[in-house]
């Protein structure tokens, strides 16, 4: 058997493991034991089989490509997941095809369709991956995890964030500091309708709210510019909010510009608060409390459940994996950070 005809397959059935083992150990990986890492190089040297073949030696892979399909394009939270999965990506030798629905049903399975034929594996991000559609647009047999979607089918990995525990926990905060103002109110800045992360977000916020707090929600679209239409419409109105908890950081910065606009002084006149902890929000003056979100993490660990699934196409599927999330509180909700 000659050197280039050596794929990680023949190394594993040398030492009678699985592919996704036999991989691991030539990754270097933690979680192998040390005799087991030691029969696998043994057996790769013997067969003439390096650990740099690794990414192009997989059986199942035909163009060395990953395919990610998100609702947008716009924004640090994206440009940060593109970031983290590019770079995992790139370490394996393989290419990324980025797509987006943009925020549609039928741009998400026409994004399908196009990228079918085209990759080996898919990362797939959307509002409208319900059950039925995953089942009717999804190309059959194309490895596909989900990431921070609702729906899901039993043979389909699943990855996401706590964005309910995230936003009560927010919401929690912000309601301590003002228990000495029983009158006090807090708005939430939601985001899009028929987003599953908004929605987790928005029922959040109205769990840590007290019975004698009503719920004050505003519609948003994770744009900059609706938060600052809603932070316009707040200050227009005859009440005044305590503090405001934009279901991301982009509506919490169009809102800053508005509040300011209208001569709030953030913190001392209106907390505020934001979701995702993208990397500009540490720069804003004052400095954004946010619930910080993984990004590069998720994207990283989205791929390398993909990656396993590519190696190991006949291993069940990972179990479903929410990543935890914690607060960042920093000068705008008047938290005084060392």
């Amino acid at each position: 058997m000659s050197e280039g005809s050596v794929t990680i397959r023949d190394v594993a059935r040398a030492v009678g493991l699985s592919v996704a083992t036999v991989s691991r150990a030539l990754n270097g990986a933690s979680n192998v034991l040390p005799e087991t890492r030691q029969r696998v190089l043994e057996a790769a040297q013997q067969l003439q089989f390096t650990p740099s073949s690794v990414a192009r030696s997989l059986s199942t892979r035909r163009h060395d490509c990953i395919g990610l399909l998100l609702p947008d394009l716009h924004g640090e939270y994206f440009s940060e997941l593109i970031r983290g999965i590019d770079q995992a990506a790139r370490a394996r030798g393989l290419a990324l095809l980025v797509s987006s629905s943009h925020d549609d049903a039928d741009e998400a399975a026409s994004a399908l369709r196009a990228m079918n034929g085209r990759v080996d594996g898919l990362l797939l991000m959307s509002p409208h991956a319900d059950t039925e559609f995953l089942r009717s647009k999804l190309p059959a047999r194309l490895p596909t995890v989900l990431l921070n979607t609702a729906a899901s089918l039993p043979d389909l990995p699943r990855l996401g964030i706590d964005n309910f525990g995230g936003a009560r926990a927010m919401s929690a905060h912000l309601v301590a500091q003002l228990q000495e103002r029983p009158e006090a109110r807090i708005a939430f800045i939601a985001g899009p309708a028929g987003n599953h992360e908004a929605a987790e977000r928005l029922r959040g916020f109205r769990a840590a709210l007290p019975a004698r707090m009503q719920p004050w929600v505003l519609e948003g679209d994770f744009s900059e510019d609706s938060g600052y239409a809603a932070g316009r419409q707040l200050m227009r109105g005859r009440e005044r909010p305590a503090a405001v908890f934009a279901a991301n950081d982009m509506m919490a910065i169009g809102c800053l510009r508005a509040l300011r606009e209208a001569g709030m002084a953030v913190p001392r006149d209106v907390a505020l608060a934001g979701f995702d902890d993208i990397p500009i929000s540490r720069y804003l003056t004052p400095a954004l409390s946010t619930v910080r979100v993984p990004i590069a993490q998720l994207g990283v660990a989205a791929f390398n459940t993909l990656l396993r699934r590519l190696e190991d196409p006949e291993a069940a599927p990972d179990s479903p994996q929410t990543l935890p999330l914690e607060l960042v509180l920093r000068h705008s909700c008047g938290a005084n950070p060392s």
